[in-house]
């Protein structure tokens, strides 16, 4: 759920967050300090301690590590209630998106994640095979929208979005959704850290036929990758493939409409002169 625009908290995180502030306190460090030595701002720090945010990998590492190596982070991080609504195989992604400073996006089979406006999001949902109940439709929903507050809360992360013509022209939901999804591309992309770019129908040459990725990179510049199919994800860092996709990425980036070409496709796709 979201409440007043933050993700609700739960026993498991505020119980997470106190031992922390415990331990911190033990420690005889201040949030600013103990921030220092992890990597993350006071702020980032104090809402972890409240149970505001859900603490990464990252965070319960370098906690562990500055926090005497007790064990006890590790251990407590392990009961920590994951927010509902994503998928098991991506809740690392969805972790490392939260703090990216680059992320780049291919999808070739619907309007990306971040992208989806509510409406198409829950035609999605309802299609699922097999059939999804409404509690869990509205977790995911919930999910999806708290992920997509990246895009406005992070303007200093570079978001780059390639999708198919084909993705808009198959009308997900019906002609009214698929005009109100259009209508969000083109509000979206004004934004000044997102570029959008449609991927014509017509292409000889293509560099994304093996498939949907993502790329992004991590504040202490480390890249890493994420491919999904039917039934899961795979979570790549391996450098010699962040590389080979890398690669095909910026193959596609010039194989893709501009993002001002991809501006006046997507108006002329909702029927504007």
């Amino acid at each position: 759920m979201v409440v007043d625009g933050e993700p609700e908290s739960s026993d498991s995180m505020r119980t997470f967050g106190a031992v922390v502030q415990a331990l911190r306190v033990h420690h005889g460090l201040s949030r600013e300090d103990f921030g220092s030595r992890v990597g993350f701002s006071k702020h980032t720090v104090a809402s972890v301690e409240l149970g505001r945010r859900m603490p990464d990998e990252d965070f319960v590492e370098a906690a562990e590590g500055a926090l005497g190596n007790t064990g006890a982070l590790r251990s407590a991080a392990g009961f920590l209630e994951r927010q509902p609504g994503l998928a098991a195989w991506f809740r690392r992604w969805a972790g490392l998106e939260k703090t990216a400073i680059t992320l780049y996006t291919y999808e070739c089979r619907m309007i990306p994640g971040l992208l989806q406006t509510e409406a198409y999001a829950r035609a999605l949902f309802t299609e699922q095979l097999p059939p999804l109940d409404d509690e869990e439709i509205e977790a995911k929903w919930a999910a999806r929208a708290e992920r997509q507050r990246l895009l406005r809360e992070r303007p200093n992360t570079a978001f780059s979005f390639i999708i198919e013509e084909h993705a808009l022209r198959r009308q997900t939901g019906g002609a009214e959704i698929t005009r109100e999804a259009i209508d969000h591309l083109l509000e979206i992309g004004k934004l000044r850290n997102v570029e959008i770019q449609i991927m014509p129908l017509i292409q000889e040459s293509h560099a994304g036929l093996a498939g949907p990725v993502q790329l992004l990179e991590t504040p202490k510049n480390k890249w890493f990758a994420y491919c999904e199919g039917q039934r899961g994800g795979l979570l790549v860092s391996d450098p010699k493939e962040i590389s080979l996709l890398h690669m095909r990425y910026a193959r596609m980036r010039s194989q893709a409409l501009t993002p001002e070409d991809s501006r006046s496709l997507l108006r002329q796709m909702r029927g504007d002169r």
